[in-house]
């Protein structure tokens, strides 16, 4: 919506059952619709539908000028002598052998990084730029007066690591409340690690939507952010700032980029420094974290990032 918003002409290859204001290519349903038609699926579903979505676009690739992906491996082989004239964006880390084997293999590939810790991991030939996430604006509202909770939100994952934002809100004696699905790749962790730790000042409100995820976040006094993985961008980080509500998070991949310390929050390196940010959060102005996003991380200022990369890439 927002490179629509400055001109550009957006087709989306997406699910049958997706909801878009643009002009949307695909036949096929979601994997969430199979799933509420079927109950559990066969594992290749989510293989065989991408293949279909790829077909989609093979066939009408004469059509685009760039082709943006946001999908995994199979795109890079479509394309073949279009890679050039393509962008792709990887929303995960790029640290491990299924990355390093897919940016050798495909060395003229432009890959556009979502933060420069996640650049760093991408090699020289394959890098086109570096677009932070943005969000719409209006989507979440500014709340200069807190309740007295903190929060989390983010996936039950060791990752993530929610039970470390229990013992820091603990120690600091203010509620949390935490929001986000259990890990289907880790469901243990939910289970072992942060439910023995809930309790009256500790409330899990599972799987929220953009509605509530707006007013658990503008309510918070801050947003805990302990990760233990390098995170490549964080997107709950801007869309608390959106909130007005400072983020206190743990030094690790895009954290020092989109944190800044001692103005949008805090980056800290341990539990006891959390609790020490905790106790300084309402030296922080809460319009002015709400300023800094805007200035930052609108969904206008990235399409005007990519707009800026994919004139790049059709000049040279």
């Amino acid at each position: 919506m927002a490179l629509r918003g400055i001109g550009v002409d957006v087709t989306l290859f997406a699910s049958s059952d997706s909801v878009t204001e643009i002009s949307r290519i695909g036949d096929h349903p979601s994997l969430d619709a199979l799933e509420r038609r079927y109950g559990r699926v066969a594992p290749g579903v989510p293989a065989a539908l991408d293949a279909l979505q790829l077909e989609a676009l093979r066939l009408r690739l004469p059509e685009f000028d760039i082709v943006h992906a946001h999908g995994e491996f199979a795109h890079a082989a479509l394309l073949g002598e279009r890679r050039r004239r393509s962008l792709t964006t990887v929303h995960w880390r790029v640290d491990e052998l299924d990355r390093a084997l897919f940016f050798a293999g495909f060395p003229d590939l432009p890959v556009a990084a979502i933060s420069a810790a996640q650049e760093a991991g991408i090699p020289p030939a394959n890098r086109a730029g570096i677009v932070h996430h943005g969000i719409a604006a209006d989507r979440y509202a500014l709340r200069c007066e807190p309740d007295g909770h903190v929060a989390f939100v983010g996936r039950m994952t060791d990752q993530k690591r929610p039970d470390i934002a229990i013992r820091v809100a603990r120690a600091a004696g203010i509620p949390i409340r935490l929001g986000g699905t259990i890990d289907v790749g880790n469901p243990d962790y939910f289970e072992q690690r942060v439910q023995p730790l809930l309790g009256p000042d500790a409330t899990y409100l599972g799987p929220i939507d953009d509605t509530a995820k707006g007013a658990l976040l503008g309510g918070a006094r801050a947003l805990l952010f302990p990760i233990d993985w390098p995170e490549p961008f964080g997107l709950v980080m801007i869309e608390a700032m959106a909130c007005g509500t400072p983020v206190i998070a743990w030094n690790r991949g895009s954290v020092p980029e989109i944190v800044e310390d001692g103005v949008t929050g805090f980056v800290v390196t341990s539990e006891d420094e959390a609790v020490e940010a905790l106790a300084r959060i309402g030296q922080l102005d809460r319009r002015q974290v709400r300023r800094r996003f805007e200035e930052r991380f609108t969904a206008e200022r990235m399409a005007r990032d990519y707009l800026a990369i994919y004139q790049r890439l059709l000049a040279a």
